[in-house]
């Protein structure tokens, strides 16, 4: 069925990478707010493009070469998606009266905004829709509550996976900040994907959680969401997860490496957010834990979760 839309966002990338152009999403609808603005990204992000106020559609995208636009050429095409000529080639082959993007010298005819290693992947987004003069929020990351329930209201949110090792604090290492804070009296679950369910098993069984704790492969990101929104606390990594606390503003203990918290992290200014890190910048994607993300130790994560959940009642 045809499409009649006149904004076509790119950025089929997944949960972190979708909230984060939050901002630029919604300076986008704002600028032209009588025009229907479809996000094409992937499918299983329906739900959360749904929290979305600035989209109006969702175009299953699985990444690139996958982009099939099946209406009239969109009066604007925008590059959210990267500064790589794939990106580019996808959206130009939708002809569209106008191409948002970055440059890149494969498409020397093809204007667009010189792409900086060393901003804020939020700042990234909302400098390129500045290029075309619109106005954009930084802050406007926030999205309303998820329409259904929790699994597990009020629980500490644990979240020990992570795109690629080099991100994923140690197993044996979460299990004693689970088993500390069950043994303080919060309750406290485990989350992650199917492939992570043994990971979390793990987790579990070494800290003493019964089975219900296991949440692991047993939540669409519907669920997960809800999940995240009316937890007490969530621990994780430098991975979608965090971002959607930060997307709640439910409060968090972020272990960030080896990619420092100034290109992923929370707003400065989210207290409810304690990042740590341990200064060292490596390779997110590699096979092994980072290093600098190892210098941080269960004593020190555990302090942090602990202040975290303390201020909340402090607060009421």
């Amino acid at each position: 069925m045809a499409v009649s839309a006149a904004i076509l966002v790119l950025r089929a990338l997944g949960i972190g990478d979708l909230l984060t152009a939050v901002p630029a999403l919604r300076a986008l609808h704002e600028a032209h707010p009588d025009e229907r603005l479809v996000l094409a990204a992937p499918r299983e992000l329906r739900d959360l493009a749904e929290l979305i106020d600035a989209v109006d559609e969702l175009l299953p995208t699985a990444g690139l070469g996958k982009l099939a636009w099946p209406g009239p050429p969109p009066k604007l095409a925008v590059n959210l998606h990267g500064n790589g000529p794939e990106s580019i080639h996808d959206l130009l082959a939708t002809e569209p009266g106008r191409l948002l993007t970055h440059r890149h010298p494969d498409f020397p005819d093809v204007p667009g905004l010189e792409w900086r290693a060393d901003v804020h992947e939020a700042d990234r987004w909302c400098r390129l829709v500045e290029y075309a003069h619109l106005e954009a929020d930084r802050s406007a990351l926030r999205l309303p509550a998820p329409p259904g329930p929790s699994p597990a209201p009020g629980a500490v949110v644990v979240h020990p996976g992570a795109a690629f090792p080099a991100r994923r604090w140690p197993p044996e290492r979460f299990a004693r900040v689970v088993r500390d804070l069950a043994q303080d009296g919060h309750r406290v679950v485990i989350t992650g994907s199917a492939a992570e369910l043994d990971l979390a098993r793990g987790i579990a069984r070494d800290a003493g959680l019964p089975h219900d704790a296991i949440l692991a492969g047993a939540t669409d990101l519907a669920e997960l969401a809800s999940l995240v929104a009316e937890a007490a606390l969530v621990i994780c990594g430098d991975t979608g997860v965090g971002h959607l606390a930060t997307a709640f503003a439910t409060p968090s203990v972020l272990l960030f490496g080896p990619t420092p918290p100034r290109l992923w992290g929370p707003p400065p200014d989210a207290r409810q957010h304690r990042v740590l890190w341990s200064g060292d910048v490596g390779d997110p994607h590699g096979n092994r834990p980072d290093e600098g993300l190892l210098l941080l130790g269960e004593d020190r994560v555990l302090a942090a979760a602990r202040s975290a959940l303390a201020a909340q009642v402090r607060h009421g």
